[in-house]
């Protein structure tokens, strides 16, 4: 099949005409494309640039010409301040073209990395080697369908250099990349992925640095969060059920479900105002923080300041996750990365402490000292160095040895350090409040601050 009869081939421009608003795509080029096809239309009325590759002409590799075509786009979208959807399909770079696809390749990723708009791609097919990266290196990456493979070398190539034997979707599937944070969200299929990026484009700026577009505000499902904690500080919740409670509609839109699960990452709406939602889960590893879920936090605050997004932080952990394991994976290293992204980021950020908050894991979870805007806590939230448990091991030594009773000792603790009246009466919380009230403390919050 050549690359004209491809260009009127309904397959790539099937997926671009399922991602606009009906009647308003419009192809930047016609001609022969090399396998790529581009053009700009509308999402929910605003402007938005797409390409395309079809993987069936020379296996989606990628020339010189189809590079072109895909770097204009991006140009056209940065003079036009709106965002760009790819649809990936490749096999790298065009074996037959030596140097030139290698260049085409390093055009794009610079076009995209430097982008000034949102780049969403969506991978339909396989993407190795260069296509791999390309797909990778925008804003978010989105898998439609099961049968999506990425990777840098093919399953071959493995097999001939390590002689080791896997399959393409056990080397580069979507349970693979869905677990290590390659892909951000999955969908059923081509059309199903179309109405995930409108979904999210609804909650993105045009032009990265412009305000988040806003939306009628509506109701949180579910009633008063407190309902979601159980009665015990021991007994795990999922965290989700407290932010639907929270957010319009009951909606969080979830990026990473299946990469750190001990921390959820996600888009939802308070009072009409898109936010980024960053939270603990009890559920994984008891809400603690490691490295996966360090290096996923830090990746989601830098993305939310890219989005000048606002962010609502709701935290429930009991510190780092201990060990040599843990240490020799460069906790140090990632919890750092975390911190410094808190640190830096910008824009808006209310944190809510919903049970407890102890040691650096306090810290890192955009304490006031990070540069919260507001920090708020349960009224029966419990902030420290560590537990009370753990504490009287340290405090009360020569009380235990002693004989003194270590329950009453630890209920002392917990009333002379831990509670969270003292802790917001010395100046390191902001405002103490009952769950009932966190919806309308956020929304007052970030109406003044954005």
């Amino acid at each position: 099949m050549s690359a004209a009869e491809l260009l009127v081939d309904e397959t790539p421009i099937t997926r671009m005409e399922s991602l606009v608003d009906p009647g308003t795509l419009h192809l930047l080029r016609t001609a022969v494309g090399d396998g790529v096809v581009a053009g700009s239309g509308r999402v929910n009325g605003r402007a938005v640039f797409c390409w395309a590759q079809d993987g069936r002409f020379k296996g989606g590799s990628l020339g010189a010409a189809g590079g072109e075509t895909i770097t204009r786009t991006f140009a056209l979208a940065d003079r036009a301040g709106a965002p760009v959807v790819c649809f990936p399909e490749s096999g790298g770079a065009r074996v037959q073209q030596g140097a030139a696809g290698l260049s085409a390749y390093g055009a794009i990723f610079r076009a995209e990395a430097i982008a000034k708009v949102p780049v969403i791609s969506v991978v339909a097919g396989a993407c190795a080697g260069g296509a791999a990266y390309g797909a990778a290196v925008g804003d978010l990456t989105i898998a439609a369908g099961d049968d999506v493979k990425l990777f840098l070398t093919g399953p071959r190539v493995v097999e001939e250099i390590t002689r080791e034997k896997v399959t393409a979707i056990d080397l580069g599937g979507v349970k693979v990349h869905s677990a290590n944070g390659v892909i951000h969200l999955t969908s059923d299929d081509d059309h199903d992925a179309a109405q995930l990026v409108r979904e999210v484009l609804g909650y993105l700026p045009a032009r990265l640095g412009d305000r988040p577009p806003t939306a009628l505000p509506r109701e949180p499902i579910g009633g008063d969060p407190r309902d979601v904690l159980p009665p015990s500080p021991r007994q795990v919740y999922d965290v989700r059920d407290v932010a639907g409670r929270i957010l319009d509609g009951g909606e969080l839109l979830e990026f990473c479900p299946r990469w750190a699960r001990n921390l959820v990452t996600g888009l939802g709406r308070v009072d009409g105002m898109p936010v980024g939602v960053l939270a603990n889960q009890p559920r994984h590893l008891g809400g603690t923080l490691d490295v996966r879920a360090a290096e996923k936090g830090a990746w989601f605050v830098n993305w939310c300041e890219r989005m000048s997004l606002p962010m609502v932080v709701l935290v429930d952990t009991p510190g780092f996750l201990p060990g040599t394991g843990q240490e020799r994976e460069g906790v140090i290293r990632y919890g750092a990365a975390f911190l410094r992204a808190f640190a830096r980021a910008t824009v808006p950020r209310v944190t809510i402490t919903l049970r407890q908050a102890f040691g650096g894991a306090h810290i890192v979870m955009n304490s006031r000292d990070l540069g919260a805007d507001l920090t708020l806590a349960w009224s029966a939230s419990r902030v420290g160095v560590m537990g009370a448990r753990q504490a009287v091991e340290v405090v009360g030594r020569r009380e235990l040895a002693a004989g003194a009773d270590r329950m009453a000792l630890e209920a002392a603790y917990e009333i002379e350090r831990l509670d969270v009246g003292v802790t917001a009466g010395e100046g390191y919380i902001d405002e103490v409040i009952e769950p009932m009230e966190t919806r309308g403390r956020i929304a007052q919050a970030l109406g003044a601050f954005t």
